[in-house]
């Protein structure tokens, strides 16, 4: 499978950067045990199945580390794998493979927990008519990796910040003083650009469609309400459901006929992939 990583090459730089800097500091003293002119393989192994991610940051560490490494891939980012399966290896001097190890596997398992998430998520709307989107609920600084985890994992991006979509929320429609109010100063502001409405009733959603909303977040409603939102609806615009929403829920929920699933847990409800370094 092949997902472009629209990443910023210098953004992953100084991510593994400081990454490094964290793990690593001045220096690795257990490492240092081990001479320096020692060359070994190794193998990157998945304990459980998965969806891989993090391909650019695993080599980017070995990369400022020590550019000499080698790394050769089994699986690319996107693909599934078994339990047990090797997912790459290594060749290069055995110290400073021990010094990246963690570091790399770190970003492997924590991108690769959130592809294999929305990997299930997907899977449970395989034939239906809507994208399974993620949120802002990110880990803070990974943001735009854990949306390209996303990506490798079959699902859709909503808005990557507060800069390239608008969203009015609960708040921003009491500090403007209605729905309307809020659309039309959007409108004015912004024109151009899509206005989704979170909406918690259907009063609120009466106020929306008629504000002319592009799209319409349903935040928290129900199976049935979510049937009579689509209804009233008839069309006019893309609905999304928030909320409440897990792996068995999901499909009822697409089948309603809303447009558009968004899920936080996709990257906040994460467990991170059990994976090993062995040297061969």
């Amino acid at each position: 499978m092949t997902v472009e990583n629209t990443i910023p090459n210098e953004f992953i730089v100084a991510q593994v950067k400081l990454a490094l800097l964290e793990d690593v500091g001045q220096q690795d003293l257990t490492a240092d045990l081990i001479p320096i002119n020692i060359l070994v393989d190794a193998a990157i192994i998945t304990r459980e199945k998965a969806t891989l991610c993090g391909q650019i940051w695993l080599e980017q560490v070995f990369k400022q580390l020590d550019p000499t490494i080698s790394v050769n891939w089994s699986f690319q980012d996107g693909d599934h794998m078994e339990a047990n399966d090797v997912i790459c290896t290594l060749h290069g001097p055995a110290r400073t493979l021990l010094t990246g190890e963690r570091t790399a596997m770190n970003f492997v398992q924590t991108f690769s927990a959130t592809a294999t998430l929305a990997r299930q998520y997907a899977n449970q709307v395989t034939g239906l008519n809507v994208q399974i989107l993620d949120t802002r609920k990110t880990i803070p600084g990974l943001r735009l990796a854990q949306k390209y985890a996303v990506r490798c994992g079959g699902a859709y991006n909503h808005r990557v910040g507060l800069y390239d979509g608008i969203l009015i929320k609960e708040n921003h429609i009491n500090a403007a003083g209605s729905i309307a109010a809020a659309i039309e100063q959007a409108r004015h502001l912004h024109p151009g650009i899509a206005i989704e409405v979170e909406v918690e009733n259907f009063a609120e959603l009466e106020q929306a469609l008629s504000g002319q909303a592009d799209i319409i977040l349903l935040d928290n409603f129900d199976i049935a309400a979510l049937t009579k939102a689509v209804e009233l609806n008839q069309g006019k615009v893309k609905l999304e459901a928030s909320g409440g929403i897990m792996l068995d829920n999901v499909r009822a929920i697409a089948e309603t006929g809303v447009n558009r699933i968004s899920i936080g847990a996709l990257t906040k409800d994460i467990k991170a992939i059990d994976l090993s370094m062995r040297f061969i």
